[in-house]
């Protein structure tokens, strides 16, 4: 497995679990689950963060930003109008 296929595995892993960026101890804590041991990448690029800099630069991880619809308030303006109307039939 050359470097360059480590890195594009170890980005869709990353972006699978929707994070831009994994400690080495979050991603030894996936066991065998993982698609690259943390041993074999720490190896071919020298250190946890080389790996997560390279990943980056190479493969760069975009989620997707979450958006929440728009909810609106139409009983307001009403329920205003209303009130007044109610008033000015008591006087």
């Amino acid at each position: 497995m050359t470097k360059d296929m480590m890195a594009k595995a170890l980005s869709e892993f990353i972006a699978s679990k929707d994070v831009e960026r994994m400690t080495l101890a979050e991603y030894k804590a996936f066991g065998n689950d993982v698609p690259v041991k943390d041993y074999l990448l720490r190896r071919a690029f020298g250190s946890w963060n080389r790996v997560m800099s390279v990943m980056k630069a190479r493969y760069p991880i975009s989620l997707a930003p979450v958006v929440e619809p728009k909810v609106k308030a139409k009983a307001t303006p009403k329920a205003a109008k209303k009130a007044k109307k109610e008033v000015k039939e008591d006087e």
